[in-house]
């Protein structure tokens, strides 16, 4: 009898952005998605963490069918999402919800909140008449919090916060019960102080509709909150690769890449004794290599302060050091 397939499964991912050399020059790629393997199943919580410009955002968006893949393949339910049939790919996009980085410009200035919450609830049969659309829409309201509900059902996205405005994005992409939210960097564009409260908010919604997340962040602090308050895994990403993935709090205290290592020492420790007796790692280089010119084999070898010869020649594998927690390093394989 076999297993029913995981919800997600991403198999050698890859995404090359031609860029133009010059005027009269050819044709280079960006390698912002190189070969990337994930696996996400029914109420998973997945933070993938990395640097501006690591290639994150452009795998999630790929994962929800915004970004075309150069090669590989994404499955959902055991089937790739570029020969699903007609049907099947409406009933992907809607169980594959996204919650951008910006809630402003994700909103339509010249929408009310109510006119952009019913649009989906209309568009998928969940509410037809005036009055269940706004028995539906408060009840969104009041799920994320914005409550009385009627104080913001014909409010514009103007006469509302950054975190109201959070929330409502929030409110749109559990409308039509999705099976899958990609959360790409929802706190960066938000006060300091509302963060955790939309982090809450979102991992209190994942229990309550067991609902699985892609959580994308370049926040260390955010990523150990929401994956291990969660019970999910960190995935590390660098140059287009994940380098590491474990729990959150064994990649937080105990991590096997070099490059984890040094970004974790480099956190800063409220405790201004700890802070003393921290060890900080050093870069053989502070310059990131270009991602349309990563270096041969290992793209940490550049940087890394255990680098070795065969570090520049070959490519390490993602191996499993300890249980369920791998790494990509040459420290951990004969």
């Amino acid at each position: 009898m076999s297993s029913e397939p995981p919800l997600m499964e991403v198999r050698n991912l890859k995404v090359y952005y031609p860029v133009r050399k010059g005027m009269f020059g050819g044709v280079a790629y960006v390698k912002a998605v190189d070969g990337v393997n994930l696996v996400l199943n029914k109420g998973d919580i997945f933070t993938l963490v990395g640097e501006s410009g690591c290639g994150k955002t452009t795998l999630g968006k790929t994962i929800v069918g915004l970004v075309k893949p150069t090669g590989g393949e994404i499955l959902y339910k055991g089937k790739n999402i570029l020969k699903l049939s007609k049907h099947e790919y409406l009933e992907y996009r809607r169980n594959v919800q996204i919650i951008h980085q910006d809630p402003f410009s994700s909103l339509n200035p010249t929408k009310t909140v109510f006119q952009t919450l019913s649009f989906p609830l209309k568009r998928w049969g969940i509410a037809r008449s005036r009055r269940d659309l706004i028995e539906k829409v408060s009840e969104l309201l009041s799920l994320v919090g914005l409550k009385p509900p009627e104080d913001f059902l014909f409010k514009y996205p103007h006469q509302l916060s950054g975190g109201q405005r959070q929330r409502v994005v929030v409110a749109r992409a559990i409308s039509v019960n999705p099976e899958l939210i990609m959360a790409d960097e929802p706190i960066t564009m938000i006060d300091v102080s509302l963060r955790i409260g939309i982090l809450d908010l979102l991992l209190d919604l994942q229990k309550k509709f067991n609902t699985a997340y892609l959580f994308i962040t370049h926040d260390f602090g955010a990523a150990r909150y929401f994956a291990a308050k969660g019970g999910g895994l960190i995935a590390v990403m660098y140059l287009g690769k994940i380098v590491e993935v474990g729990p959150a709090e064994d990649v937080i205290h105990d991590p096997l890449h070099p490059y984890t290592k040094v970004l974790m020492s480099a956190v800063p420790v409220p405790d201004p004794e700890l802070s003393r007796k921290k060890k900080l790692l050093k870069l053989k280089s502070l310059d990131i290599p270009s991602p349309m010119n990563p270096p041969p084999g290992c793209r940490f070898n550049t940087r890394c302060p255990f680098s070795k010869p065969r570090c520049e020649k070959e490519e390490p594998p993602l191996v499993e050091v300890k249980k369920k927690h791998w790494a990509a390093c040459w420290l951990y394989t004969s």
